[in-house]
């Protein structure tokens, strides 16, 4: 007799499945992108931060703001474009 957190498992492996292993290469892809997009995410953050302090130099609050807003933005964009090849390697056998 199976336990209901058993019967719960089964339900929930029949609806989404356990995701695939990865190979060793798509594992290695993935490091790779994942390091290159950390250094986009890197090379973002610092260009943006010298307009940041060079906008608190000159006390351009709003500028500040418009910046800090336009970061995270591209933070986010990079991040989705990271997971969306992440995907890709996932998919693809």
């Amino acid at each position: 007799m199976k336990t209901a957190y058993e019967l719960a498992i089964e339900r929930l492996n029949k609806m989404a499945p356990p995701p695939a292993r990865l190979t060793d290469e798509q594992k290695k892809q993935i490091a790779e992108l994942e390091s290159r997009y950390k250094a986009k995410i890197a090379e973002r953050e610092i260009a943006l931060q010298s307009q940041i302090d060079q906008a608190a130099a000159r006390g351009d609050f709003e500028e500040i703001e418009k910046l800090q807003a336009r970061l995270a933005e591209e933070r986010r964009a990079l991040q989705a474009e990271l997971e969306a090849k992440k995907e890709e390697v996932r998919k693809a056998k």
